[in-house]
């Protein structure tokens, strides 16, 4: 039995409360990749802190060999071990579904290789006869540019940062060298 959604005589349309759970149940479905990423980042980190404890647990249970064999001390930490891992199931579970979303969410765009995102320097032997792939790589060749007038401004900067210094290092030392003297 469904009941029909709650309207509003004077507006003509449902209450807030029920705006607010249908926004929330589209925002639910509406999740882009790099929230689901995160999400799978945050739950491999539970994994891990999951995974710690449980091996935490098994170096501080003792066995059962009857020297100090306490049977409710074991059966609680056993229990305790038994709910870690059952939550990492569970956890594994949830980090399998956020794997599928996100790829679910990708199948349709094109692979990039990593080699295409990495800007390297070709050697001068290795000439394109592509014009246009030329054209592609003069803002990374324009960039790179940039960069080295920028390091050698700062390399520059340096140099006479440490003169600066060295003349102060100079200085100071002929002050302590004249009041060693007058002392």
């Amino acid at each position: 039995m469904t009941t029909p959604p709650l309207v509003s005589p004077f507006t003509g349309q449902p209450p807030p409360q029920q705006q607010q759970q249908q926004q929330q149940g589209q925002a639910a479905r509406d999740v882009n990749t790099a929230s689901l990423c995160r999400i799978g980042q945050e739950t491999v980190q539970d994994i891990v802190l999951r995974t710690m404890e449980i091996f935490q647990l098994l170096r501080n249970m003792q066995l059962p060999n009857g020297v100090t064999y306490h049977p409710n001390t074991h059966q609680d930490r056993l229990g305790k071990l038994q709910e870690h891992l059952r939550m990492l199931s569970v956890l594994f579970r949830k980090l399998r579904f956020v794997y599928d979303k996100c790829s679910e969410n990708c199948a349709g765009l094109d692979p990039i290789l990593p080699e295409q995102l990495i800007p390297f320097r070709e050697d001068d032997g290795a000439k394109h006869d592509d014009h246009s792939a030329a054209q592609n790589h003069r803002p990374a060749a324009e960039d790179r540019r940039e960069i080295l007038e920028v390091n050698k401004k700062l390399k520059k900067k340096n140099q006479q940062l440490k003169q600066i210094m060295d003349q102060l290092r100079n200085l100071i030392w002929e002050i302590n060298s004249m009041l060693a003297v007058r002392s």
